[in-house]
């Protein structure tokens, strides 16, 4: 993790630069890495913070660390995501949001809570591990300067040294006051969500642990809306939300977080491990691509946290955008490719963040009146009885960028992850076909004689034991083709799936669709 050599050479000797190593630069790193290209890596800070910021992940990211050969690392530094209940201002319950029931359609638990600084490290390590992958901590970004062949990054090492690198494409990571988003003249819309709050954590006691809600939840009480949530092993969370004329400083005292608390808990009960005040904001990036230069994770969006998918958010930016530069890079697509990161990562954030508003405008109505009229209207739509809604219902598919032109409920939707039997052994799909674009047949297309592109493969996944198909054990694909009224699937590097076919004649045309975009 030296400083990276002044480059004194006209030849661009990266292909990617990611200026940021927190979770979506990591990732970034590992895919970029792991399909052989020249990456550099960049980042002012040597050491990963030590305490946590996100909480939460799901299927899909999960899904994301599978293949970058990390799941199984970070897998004892997670566990499932406990049911919320959001409470009206009568205290009685007014929604629940939960897991999606089993089996698992991505192979992973839906929705889990995991501990940041570890899991962080667990990725560093693994980019640390990639021959093609030079990591230079310590630096810091202070100029961008682009031309026809690629990026000039002028960088400042901690001891004031100054040093130039040429990459073809810079990732800028680097979190909400990013210097790639300033360097490169990119803004922020604000989507209209601007609140103070208190973030909580504490490791608890089994005295602590004895006395705190079993399931994470939601307080909509207008005197002071305060959400819970049940981290990993002994971690709880509290984000409480700051009243007009509270002092966010003053409310980091241990003496004041403890007086708000101590509803649930005293100082016998836990230690604090880190309180800090934010602001919730709902951000956007008026472009995430200006040139050669890309945004991702909080440098090009932020959003109030109420789903916890902030971090979610940053490693679907960077699963979207490696693949496209891989293409482009190899010399299997051309530069327009690249211009769908920012129409389908813009568009889903947009709507991501749209539910998450609100959810927290609900949250957050300090109005006795309105928010007992919240709770009826609730209770209404429930119609009477508070049953579970799954968590990943609120997250949204892709609706444009590279889809097929055909409408269909599935297109822009995740594929879904089956076990299969292998040699004996159950496995998870992606683990045995690796990625890249798909053609999955089931059902009646089992046995269709495809014409697929490059670099297509063609998989067959059968129900029942079948000659050169995969066996599923669970159901999971033969369930999602015939809810979508499907039997085939042409899927995305980034399991998105582009088309669906009921027929070979319409599958053939959904391929010869796509040659354009896969053709440099």
């Amino acid at each position: 993790m030296d400083d990276v050599p002044l480059n004194t050479s006209p030849v661009t000797p990266f292909d990617v630069a990611i200026v940021g190593f927190g979770p979506s630069g990591a990732v970034a790193a590992a895919l970029l890495g792991q399909a052989g290209l020249r990456v550099l890596m960049v980042d002012k800070s040597r050491e990963v913070y030590g305490k946590p910021r996100a909480i939460s992940l799901d299927h899909e990211i999960m899904r994301v660390f599978q293949e970058i050969g990390v799941a199984d690392a970070v897998l004892p530094h997670t566990e499932p995501f406990a049911a919320s209940e959001h409470f009206g201002a009568d205290g009685k319950l007014i929604r629940r949001l939960d897991m999606l029931a089993p089996p698992y359609p991505m192979g992973w638990t839906p929705s889990m809570v995991f501990l940041q600084p570890p899991v962080e490290q667990i990725l560093r390590e693994r980019v640390l591990a990639l021959p093609t992958v030079q990591v230079a901590l310590g630096l810091e970004l202070v100029g961008l300067t682009q031309d026809a062949d690629g990026v000039a990054l002028q960088l400042r090492a901690d001891n004031g040294k100054l040093q130039t690198e040429r990459s073809h494409y810079v990732i800028g990571c680097d979190g909400a006051s990013s210097a790639v988003r300033r360097l490169a003249g990119i803004t922020l819309e604000d989507l209209d969500f601007d609140e103070p709050w208190l973030v909580v954590d504490v490791l608890a006691n089994a005295l602590g642990l004895a006395k705190l809600p079993q399931t994470s939840a939601q307080y909509c009480k207008p005197a002071r809306p305060t959400t819970f949530i049940i981290g990993t092993g002994a971690h709880r969370r509290w984000e409480i939300m700051l009243l007009p004329g509270e002092d966010p400083r003053a409310m980091e005292e241990p003496a004041r977080v403890w007086d708000l608390l101590a509803p649930w808990i005293g100082p016998n009960d836990a230690q604090l491990w880190r309180q800090a005040s934010y602001r919730f904001h709902a951000l956007l990036a008026t472009q995430w691509r200006s040139g050669r230069v890309f945004i991702a994770g909080d440098a090009a969006h932020q959003q109030p946290p109420f789903l916890g998918q902030g971090m979610c958010q940053g490693v679907r930016d960077v699963a979207n955008l490696c693949w496209k530069l891989s293409h482009v890079l190899d010399g299997q697509a051309n530069d327009a490719l690249l211009n769908t990161y920012a129409t389908e990562r813009s568009a889903h954030v947009r709507a991501l963040t749209t539910t998450v508003q609100h959810i927290g405008r609900y949250i957050c109505e300090r109005g006795p009146q309105a928010a007992a009229e919240r709770d009826a209207r609730l209770r209404l739509l429930a119609g009477g009885v508070v049953k579970s809604e799954p968590r990943q219902d609120l997250v949204p598919g892709l609706t444009c960028g590279l889809l097929s032109n055909r409408p269909h409920a599935a297109h822009g939707t995740l594929f879904p992850q089956p076990r299969v039997e292998h040699l004996g052994k159950s496995s998870l799909l992606d683990d045995l076909v690796g990625r890249g674009w798909h053609v999955v047949l089931a059902g009646a297309s089992e046995h269709w004689r495809v014409r697929p592109v490059a670099p297509m493969q063609v998989l067959r996944i059968s129900a029942a034991p079948l000659d050169g198909a995969w066996q599923e054990t669970q159901g999971v694909v033969a369930h999602w083709m015939q809810r979508h009224g499907c039997c085939a699937a042409l899927v995305r590097p980034d399991h998105y799936v582009y088309a669906v076919a009921d027929n070979l004649d319409t599958l053939h045309q959904e391929i010869d669709g796509l040659r354009p975009w896969l053709q440099a």
